[in-house]
């Protein structure tokens, strides 16, 4: 199984466009927030399905402030993550994912990218593909991949 997972585009899509064609077909594709009224737009481009939150430019949105969900044998946590201050570190996040059972929690709002597997959870914050504040400052996403046998991998990609 092949996951997308973007955040923060801010309804400029072109950069999720050319990762859609870079990266060939996906199983599932994650947006962390902040779309900016392009979700529909978002969803026919996947192909595939499309978990998508609300983040906090997402004004007048009626997108859900989280999602659980399932992804392989994986309880999943997807935010946008300004609800738990990820801004000053992404511990009070990972604090409340562990305390609620999640394999796995991601979130955006930071547009820094983040893979953190450590204490029996995964992190992941794919950056953003449209205002990335990483050092380099290049536009930046995440492949996950499931094996199988339930194993995944996590790849920071940058355009």
């Amino acid at each position: 199984m092949r996951v997308l997972i973007v955040s923060d585009t801010h309804g400029h899509n072109n950069n999720y466009f050319r990762v859609l064609e870079k990266e060939g077909q996906m199983d599932m594709v994650i947006h962390c927030g902040d779309a900016e009224g392009s979700e529909y737009l978002l969803q026919e481009a996947a192909g595939c399905p499309l978990h998508i939150v609300m983040g906090n430019n997402d004004f007048f949105s009626d997108l859900p402030r989280e999602i659980e969900t399932e992804i392989g044998k994986n309880r999943v946590l997807i935010t946008h993550g300004h609800y738990y201050c990820v801004s000053t570190g992404y511990e009070l996040l990972k604090d409340e994912a562990l305390s609620r059972g999640f394999d796995l929690v991601m979130y955006g709002h930071t547009h820094r990218p983040v893979v953190d597997e450590s204490d029996g959870i995964v992190v992941l914050n794919p950056g953003s593909l449209t205002y990335p504040r990483q050092e380099g400052r290049r536009p930046s996403y995440i492949i996950m991949e499931i094996n199988k046998k339930g194993a995944m991998d996590f790849q920071v990609k940058y355009l």
